[in-house]
């Protein structure tokens, strides 16, 4: 049997959606890779089809993780999980209302994305609600050196923007629930059709449409990595050492500390904590040191400080 080549596009019920050449079909994990939790497929995956069977997953030039949810009764470890492989940037997608935006999740996905050697950027949806808060995180990340994107569904502002942002880059996207990820992206691709969740009138959090993470192809633009709507995430294996690394603003001063092992919290001489006026956001700080905490957690019980 011929063996070719596919890109995995969604996991299904039935096994895998696979891109080829060929066209599109649905393929299934032959029975050795089922128990190789390590090398779990998701889309942007590139595998070896002997027909309809996935025999080979190729070696990932990249891959973006999250930590796996824990049990309610806090038993057992969080794993890493991957949600997407081969991407080339991630986009954090928030919103100016509804629901409101959160600086510390953001922040908490754009080090993940550091963490795993990827560049991202920030959009804030749904502009038209608040355009006053788009200056405020906009100032916020700058000395970060993330671009900040204004975008609206409804009044048709920044699509192009956005377009001329994902082109020719294998993108993920990702952010809160309700953000307005699958709006964006029947916006650009009509055709797409992804289902659009209305928000909790009671909670003001959006409710989880997508259930899992879809690679979808974008008209002259490239596959972006539409994922789940996350109402919590950790920063799951990620040496508290490294940590000050994943803060761009910071790596300036990093090997400028009085100490080889400052934590940058509290130490006498710490050139973070002295940078000049401007050149790190307070808050950023404060996100950082909440990070910082959760990370050096071994047990994770930090995860109900969660979000503070």
């Amino acid at each position: 049997m011929t063996a070719t080549s596919g890109v995995v596009l969604a996991r299904t019920a039935g096994g895998y959606r696979v891109h080829t050449d060929a066209g599109e079909i649905t393929a299934t994990l032959r029975g050795k890779l089922k128990h190789r939790d390590s090398d779990r497929v998701v889309p942007g995956d590139v595998v070896v089809l002997e027909g309809s069977t996935i025999a080979e997953i190729r070696p990932r030039r990249s891959v973006l993780a999250r930590r796996a949810a824990q049990g309610s009764s806090g038993a057992g470890p969080r794993r890493a999980q991957p949600v997407a492989a081969n991407v080339d940037q991630v986009i954090v997608v928030s919103s100016a209302r509804d629901p409101e935006p959160s600086p510390r999740m953001i922040d908490r996905f754009l080090v993940i994305a550091e963490a795993n050697g990827l560049p991202a950027a920030v959009v804030l949806n749904k502009i038209e609600l608040d355009r006053a808060i788009e200056e405020t995180l906009a100032r916020r990340f700058k000395t970060a050196g993330y671009q900040l994107l204004g975008t609206s569904v409804k009044a048709d502002e920044g699509l192009p923007a956005l377009r001329d942002l994902l082109r020719g880059r294998h993108s993920v996207f990702t952010g809160a629930s309700g953000a307005g990820k699958s709006s964006l992206l029947n916006a650009l691709e009509p055709g797409l059709k992804l289902r659009v969740g209305a928000i909790s009138e009671k909670w003001r959090t959006g409710k989880h449409t997508t259930t899992a993470a879809e690679l979808v192809p974008v008209a002259g633009v490239g596959y972006v990595v539409d994922t789940p709507g996350l109402r919590e995430i950790g920063a799951w294996g990620i040496d508290p050492n490294e940590l000050g690394a994943c803060f761009p603003e910071f790596r300036p001063y990093l090997d400028q500390c009085r100490f080889d092992n400052c934590r940058h919290l509290a130490e006498p001489g710490c050139a973070v904590r002295g940078a000049p006026a401007g050149a790190i956001d307070p808050d950023r700080l404060v996100s950082y040191e909440r990070i910082y905490e959760e990370v050096s957690e071994p047990s994770w019980s930090s995860g109900r400080r969660r979000g503070r």
